[in-house]
C-alpha cells in the first residue's frame, strides 16, 4: 500500500489537451471521502465566506442519474452546476458531466478516483473537455482550493483536536491604511476589540495588520473545534457587518504546529 506523502492539494492544467489534473492525500477512508463528495454533506464544506457558498446539493447517485449543486457568489448572485453520472463505483470511482450556469451550453467531464494509501486516501481528479485555455487554468486553481476545503472537512483528527485556519481581511482598497475615513477608523477600532475578545476566549491564536507593499491587509490564525465555526466568527466581525466593502479569505491549515501551552 502506498504511504501518505502529504495533504497539500496540487492541480495542473494541461491546456493543450483541454484538461486538468488535481490530487490530494487526506487522512481518512475512501468511504468517508466518497460520502463527502457525493451526498448533501457537500453543503457543509464546498465554499467559503468571501468566495462563494454552496447552499444546496442533490444527487441521484447511479449511472444516468442527475446531480445539481446550487450556491451564491461573494456578491450574493445565485449560480448552479449540474450534470449526469457516467460511472459510479463506490467508494473508489465516480464520473459525471459538469454544466455550470455561468458557461451555458458547454459540458465538461469530471472523474474522481479514490485510492487507499497508508494513513488515508489519495483523491485524484481529471477534469476534461475544456475549449478555453483561460477557463481550464482557472478551474485548476479552483480545484486546488476545493480540495483544500475538503481536506479540512474530511481529514481525520484526534478526538477533540482543534482545526486551524489562516484568515485574511482584505480592505476596500490598497491604500486603506493610509486613507481611512473616520467611519472606517471606527469600524477598525471595533474590529480590533472583537478579535481581542476572541484572543482572550482562545478562538484566535494571533491577529494583526500586514505591511504588504501592494496594499496592507489583516491576518489572523484561529483555532476551532469544527471547521463550520469559522463562518460564525467572520459573520460577527464588525468589519464584515459594516457593509463598507471588507472581504474575507479563509484558508484551512492542513497541518499546524503550535506552541505548547
Amino acid at each position: 500500500m502506498t504511504r501518505l506523502a502529504g495533504a497539500r492539494p496540487r492541480a495542473i492544467a494541461d491546456v493543450a489537451s483541454g484538461s486538468l489534473h488535481a490530487v490530494v492525500e487526506i487522512e481518512t477512508t475512501p468511504e468517508r471521502l466518497f460520502a463527502a463528495l457525493t451526498s448533501r454533506e457537500v453543503v457543509e464544506w464546498w465554499g467559503q465566506e468571501g468566495v462563494y457558498r454552496t447552499t444546496a446539493f442533490r444527487a441521484d447517485l447511479r449511472v444516468g442519474g442527475s446531480w445539481r449543486s446550487d450556491g451564491v457568489g461573494a456578491d450574493g448572485a445565485p449560480f448552479f452546476v449540474e450534470g449526469e453520472y457516467l460511472a459510479v463505483e463506490a467508494p473508489r470511482r465516480v464520473s459525471f458531466t459538469w454544466r455550470p450556469s455561468w458557461h451555458p451550453g458547454h459540458a465538461t467531464t469530471v472523474h474522481y478516483r479514490l485510492d487507499p494509501i497508508d494513513g488515508g486516501t489519495r483523491l485524484t481528479l481529471r477534469h476534461e473537455g475544456f475549449t478555453s485555455d483561460v477557463i481550464c487554468e482557472g478551474h485548476a486553481q479552483g480545484w486546488a482550493r476545493i480540495f483544500g476545503w475538503l481536506a479540512a472537512h474530511a481529514g481525520a483528527r484526534a478526538a477533540n483536536a482543534p482545526a486551524y485556519f489562516l484568515i485574511r481581511l482584505l480592505p476596500p482598497r490598497p491604500t486603506f491604511m493610509q486613507t481611512m475615513t473616520s467611519a472606517e477608523r471606527d469600524v477598525m477600532r471595533d474590529h480590533v476589540g472583537y478579535w481581542t475578545q476572541l484572543l482572550g476566549e482562545g478562538a484566535a491564536v494571533a491577529f494583526g495588520p500586514v505591511a504588504d507593499p501592494s496594499g496592507g491587509w489583516g491576518v489572523s490564525v484561529v483555532e476551532v473545534e469544527h471547521p463550520n465555526e469559522v463562518n460564525g466568527l467572520i459573520a460577527n466581525d464588525p468589519a464584515k457587518r459594516s457593509g463598507l466593502g471588507f472581504q474575507y479569505e479563509v484558508l484551512p491549515m492542513l497541518r499546524a504546529i503550535v506552541r505548547p501551552r
